[in-house]
């Protein structure tokens, strides 16, 4: 590897212009399906779907995978963790509506069927669950002779959850003067992981041997997205959250901007966190922007909730109090997108 140039996540194999064409594609297919109890289409972090008319329950579901996270699994044999990683990423995004996960199915694919490694991949998926407060209420296990390589398999979850149609938390209250409040992630979560791979490699005997970072560098690979489910629940009781955006694929500059209203952007202060060791390490091996950088990976923070100036610093008091490593990282401002 060329240490004077820039590795980016098109040079990884991942052009996300390529999936964004991908959305505008399939948006109107997926409306014309829509019936008077959909709520809103794509491009939230759930999808709605009313039980009761206006002032009912409403279902908010979502679906994701843990992506190639899991070559690291497979190749060092660790698949017990990984089925957290596949409840974070549905749960995580239904908890920003305001919503409570219900239930959970996992779908798993693979060549050739390993009893212990399915066990392993779902007691990780039962301890997600467990994290997020809902059932593991059925799942798929699909054997698909030369799909997949010697010991691989691909994990992907489905969730719903419910919230009360007043108490959705939607973002469309969210002015300029807002604060933002960020949670510290675990770590990578479970994105950018084919840039990820380019990076760091797939030798996990040497990456387990790696201990730069005060741990093994494999542990820190693999360490499990982290469940905000019932913390933020809890403070969603307490406080008016107008708010909430998952950190994930994206980044910060996709994935906060989806929650403000037309003519509503932010400034982020990124030096109000600590950024984990890891991230350090990819920028450096990356050679990449800031921008680039947090249009990538979390970088520290996991979730972003924007509350009133005047309720930040009980926010973040109240976080801290029951688990969360919470900080005040930017407001909100008049314009579009994110300054960091």
């Amino acid at each position: 590897m060329d240490d004077n140039k820039k590795i980016t996540y098109a040079d990884a194999g991942v052009d996300v212009n390529r999936g964004y064409q991908s959305v505008a594609k399939i948006k109107a297919h997926a409306a014309s399906t829509f019936n008077k109890n959909v709520l809103q289409g794509l491009g939230s972090f759930g999808g709605f779907y009313s039980l009761d008319g206006e002032n009912g329950d409403v279902l908010v579901a979502g679906t994701d995978g843990v992506g190639t996270k899991l070559k690291y699994a497979f190749l060092s044999g660790r698949n017990d963790t990984v089925g957290i990683d596949c409840v974070a990423m549905c749960v995580n995004d239904i908890v920003c509506q305001g919503a409570k996960p219900l239930l959970f199915l996992d779908y798993i694919a693979t060549g050739r069927i390993n009893p212990d490694v399915v066990a392993d991949v779902v007691k990780g998926v039962a301890d997600g669950c467990n994290q997020a407060g809902c059932a593991l209420v059925g799942g798929e296990t699909a054997e698909m002779p030369s799909m997949y390589g010697a010991g691989e398999y691909d994990l992907a979850g489905f969730s719903v959850g419910i919230v009360k149609r007043d108490k959705i938390i939607n973002g469309q209250t969210i002015t300029p003067g807002c604060a933002l409040v960020g949670l510290a992630s675990s770590g990578l979560h479970s994105n950018g992981f084919s840039l990820v791979r380019r990076l760091l490699g797939e030798d996990v005997e040497k990456l387990d041997a790696d201990k730069s970072l005060g741990r093994s560098l494999l542990d820190a690979i693999l360490t499990p997205t982290r469940i905000y489910v019932k913390n933020v629940l809890a403070l969603a009781a307490e406080f008016d959250i107008l708010g909430l955006a998952n950190i994930t694929g994206g980044g910060f500059i996709e994935n906060i901007p989806r929650i403000f209203p037309d003519g509503v952007g932010c400034k982020v202060d990124v030096k109000s966190f600590p950024r984990p060791d890891i991230f350090g390490l990819l920028a450096e091996k990356s050679r990449l922007s800031d921008a680039e950088l947090y249009n990538t990976f979390n970088m520290g923070i996991g979730m972003v909730a924007a509350v009133r100036a005047d309720a930040a610093d009980s926010f973040v008091k109240r976080a801290n109090a029951i688990g969360e490593k919470a900080y005040i990282i930017g407001e909100t401002v008049s314009g579009n997108g994110v300054i960091l």
